[in-house]
């Protein structure tokens, strides 16, 4: 599984993600320019110029016209994914810490942090409109201790939006009333990450407890556990296979004195059903913070404190790869003429 090295960023990469189609790769970076790569080659198309601080998350509408990104810069901005140009720009009170398409592809949400008298909130746009401000806006009120969201997605048909907390929480707001419809602990440290697969069926999320949890996405019911011995920063669903790919390793402050053996800094592999690990991939001299795998199932991403993109086309041997669950023996002649009387 040789990888192409792509060298576009300067600082830790944030995020990585695919588009719907699979052909195109967007990375971003604390660099400010989110860059966009061909999934089959690892050539880069292109970069977003704009911003004036770290991206810290970015989403491609399904028909791969439009990139959002959401910065630490207080901004989210909209983008012509065939030139690059900035189209919008939607300004916020505090940094913007993820955004998320509907999947109209005319709505998108945004989470930002509190910022000095300013709460955390959750804002909803409307990309047709030609003003720049939120439709809604929800206000999530300061606690006695100060909790910032890592993630924010709309659920199957935009019913919710399912944000996830530093704290371990999880919370799932109504989009039209603002009110929280569920809100439970999923980890004892910081949520990382929270990904959905594509039918949005399911959802992982990846934590600094050491572990990752898989969720039924309709009744948000706990189903899997998935344990390392490192903080896991993030974990993605194969759509092909049965298999879960996690990434993660020691505390970035640490990473200089630490080699990339001793720091851990694999993809991990783990089937989504037995919760057993069964291979990694090494290669990042650094921390991994984002992974994403390809809707052809044909290659993956990872992204990595030490600023390099790895995009990996998985082997024949890995494609080839069967179920470990043995396959019922086919009955013989006689057996089967007997269950048949």
């Amino acid at each position: 599984m040789r990888p192409y090295l792509l060298q576009g960023h300067e600082r830790p990469i944030t995020v990585v993600k695919y588009n719907h189609d699979g052909d195109l790769l967007f990375s971003a970076s604390k660099d400010q320019i989110p860059s966009v790569w061909r999934s089959e080659n690892g050539d880069r198309l292109g970069t977003f110029t704009g911003h004036k601080g770290t991206i810290w998350d970015l989403d491609c509408d399904r028909f791969s016209k439009h990139l959002l990104t959401a910065s630490a810069d207080t901004t989210c901005k909209l983008w012509s994914c065939e030139t690059g140009e900035c189209l919008k720009t939607f300004t916020h009170r505090g940094p913007v810490r993820g955004v998320t398409w509907a999947e109209d592809n005319k709505r998108f949400a945004t989470i930002s942090d509190p910022f000095v008298e300013h709460n955390a909130k959750i804002s909803i746009f409307d990309i047709e409109s030609d003003d720049t401000e939120p439709i809604k806006e929800i206000d999530i009120p300061k606690e006695a201790k100060r909790v910032n969201a890592t993630n924010i997605t709309w659920t199957y048909l935009n019913e919710h939006l399912l944000v996830s907390m530093d704290n371990g929480y999880i919370r799932l707001y109504d989009p039209e009333s603002g009110k929280i419809v569920n809100e439970f602990m999923a980890h004892e440290k910081k949520i990382n990450r929270l990904q959905f697969n594509l039918e949005k069926t399911l959802f992982i999320t990846s934590s600094a407890d050491f572990t990752s949890k898989l969720y039924d996405a309709v009744n948000l019911k706990h189903l899997k556990t998935y344990k390392t011995d490192r903080p896991v920063n993030d974990a993605v669903i194969s759509e092909h296979k049965d298999h879960i790919l996690l990434g993660g390793g020691q505390e970035a402050m640490s990473v200089t004195t630490t080699s990339g053996k001793v720091g851990k800094f694999e993809t991990r592999f783990f089937h989504l059903v037995y919760e057993e690990e069964f291979g990694c991939v090494k290669g990042h001299f650094g921390p991994i913070n984002a992974i994403a795998i390809n809707p052809n199932g044909l290659n993956y991403a990872s992204g990595a404190e030490d600023g390099y993109v790895r995009l990996h086309q998985f082997d024949k041997s890995y494609l080839d790869m069967k179920d470990p669950v043995p396959e019922a023996d086919e009955p013989v002649e006689g057996e089967e003429k007997e269950a048949s009387k």
